[in-house]
């Protein structure tokens, strides 16, 4: 198979990690690469933003390069925001990478099939290269689909990003008319999203995936979830911009994805995401008594112990 969807890599000030990115980048040779890059924050700052800008220069295969640099910075919530509008203003599907978030190989290609077999399909908004079961097994194929978008590697289409708002204007009314419990089915988990997306609304956090998340459950979309990891978060460290902290889901194990079996059933895996609520986002218990009973080398043992294959 040929790869020709659009590639987008999102940088900033950490030329290192943007490397290691850009060399899986290099090995897929997608046909269009856009990069988007956030301004310098202080003086001191400037020599790595150009270095880790200067790193696509080194593109040796064909391949045509648009770029949306900021002279300015604007912080992460209107860089990628803004930066994405821009992307898919350009081009009607893309996969997305930011600067730590390091793809297998097999993940361009299980992004560039779905695109294409979900493209018309106004259901699914969101393809994601994250899998945080801690191995335990989804389905019998190689996707299954739910209510969270991961955005640690991704993809999508113009006509799911159009109903992306980063201001969540729409947020009022969604909370007014309790929505929310249709997505959330326990209370727990129902005020912790409201206290999220109401942080949010008011701009107490700067960031722009919580509006992505908003976006798609605003629509009652879904997306799909590789049921092996595709793309490994190396950026928790202290340089970051958010993942400063050790966390057990840095530095995940990633498997190759080949001849994609397809599920019958467009319906979300609702023990799946309940997983990932008790798990992830922390609305079952603290996320650090969790932690105190399941380290990040305990994660790693049971993935490998658990005989996962390789598709």
């Amino acid at each position: 198979m040929s790869f020709l969807t659009p590639v987008v890599l999102i940088v900033f000030n950490r030329p290192d990690l943007t490397r290691l990115v850009f060399d899986a980048v290099a090995q897929a040779k997608p046909k269009k690469l856009l990069v988007v890059a956030d301004g310098p924050r202080f003086l001191e700052e400037a020599e790595k933003c150009q270095q880790a800008r200067d790193i696509i220069k080194n593109i040796t295969w064909d391949c045509e390069v648009l770029t949306n640099f900021s002279d300015e910075n604007l912080g992460c919530k209107y860089r990628v925001s803004t930066g994405l509008d821009w992307v898919f203003s350009m081009v009607e599907e893309a996969i997305i990478l930011e600067d730590d978030c390091l793809p297998t190989q097999s993940f361009f290609y299980f992004c560039q099939t779905l695109l294409e077999r979900y493209r018309y399909d106004t259901r699914v908004m969101h393809i994601s290269g994250n899998n945080f079961q801690g191995g335990k097994k989804r389905t019998n194929y190689s996707y299954f689909f739910s209510k969270y978008s991961h955005v640690w590697g991704w993809a999508s289409w113009r006509r799911a990003w159009r109903h992306y708002d980063v201001q969540m204007s729409t947020w009022p009314e969604y909370k007014s008319s309790d929505y929310i419990k249709l997505i959330c089915g326990s209370r727990r988990e129902q005020k912790y999203w409201i206290d999220i997306f109401d942080h949010v609304f008011n701009d107490r956090i700067d960031t722009w995936d919580y509006q992505w998340t908003y976006a798609c459950w605003s629509q009652n979309g879904l997306s799909i979830l590789p049921e092996l990891n595709l793309v490994s978060n190396i950026g928790f460290r202290s340089d970051a911009t958010h993942t400063k902290q050790k966390n057990i889901f840095a530095n995940l194990p990633t498997f190759e994805i080949q001849d994609l079996t397809h599920p019958l059933l467009v319906v979300r895996n609702e023990q799946a995401d309940a997983h990932t609520a008790r798990y992830m986002f922390n609305t079952e218990f603290k996320l650090k008594a969790f932690m105190s009973k399941l380290k990040y080398s305990v994660l790693l043992k049971y993935l490998q112990s658990n005989k996962l294959r390789s598709y």
